[in-house]
């Protein structure tokens, strides 16, 4: 990507970041403006789709919503409509929502369940995903259990595959967040180790 066009797209990054994060101060502070859950569940029913439900799995590389935080939801949502963040599966899905409907959307899976691993996962690969876990301080942002805070994602029981393509987009400067932090985080992880990171994620709670 041209450097002008990276130095583009980072700021409108910070820009629809800001935003969000000005949008749910207010909400914190005007009770009429937080998310409705129960509008936020008739409105997210296509989601169910492609990102499952209580006792159905979401489709492989999609990641699970329930239990996600409602200013991370918000925050992606934003960034997909605004096409910060480039999801062909989602492709003008959101164009004709606004910026309430993903706070009653983000609402409604910030109070759902949070996912559930599969099975216990092999015990070497948790274990060295562990190490790797704190060694490079994924819990200083995502939390001690890895349930997030504010607009850094709940990544305990994460899809496995989503997970491990996520980070390995980070990595390789395919996706960014709000800011570069990840893309730091993830400089030159070997597969290998980023495979077995997301093992434990996806399994941090047997």
């Amino acid at each position: 990507m041209p450097r002008s066009e990276s130095a583009r797209r980072g700021a409108n990054l910070r820009r629809a970041f800001l935003f969000v994060s000005f949008a749910l101060a207010a909400a914190t502070a005007a009770a009429q403006s937080k998310g409705d859950p129960a509008k936020g569940e008739a409105k997210a029913k296509a989601c169910a789709a492609c990102h499952g439900e209580a006792g159905r799995a979401p489709l492989p590389m999609t990641p699970w919503l329930n239990g996600q935080l409602e200013e991370v939801t918000v925050l992606q949502l934003v960034l997909i409509r605004e096409g910060l963040r480039e999801v062909p599966q989602m492709a003008g899905m959101l164009d004709k929502l606004t910026d309430p409907d993903f706070f009653d959307i983000g609402a409604y899976y910030a109070r759902q369940a949070p996912p559930k691993a599969s099975g216990p996962g092999d015990a070497k690969r948790r274990e060295r995903g562990a190490a790797l876990a704190k060694s490079m301080g994924c819990n200083s942002c995502h939390m001690g259990d890895y349930s997030g805070q504010k607009q850094v994602p709940r990544i305990a029981n994460q899809r496995e595959d989503y997970l491990a393509a996520t980070l390995k987009a980070y990595r390789d400067n395919k996706r960014t967040g709000p800011d570069t932090s990840m893309n730091g985080a993830m400089y030159k992880v070997p597969d290998a180790d980023i495979e077995a990171l997301a093992h434990f994620l996806a399994h941090h709670n047997q």
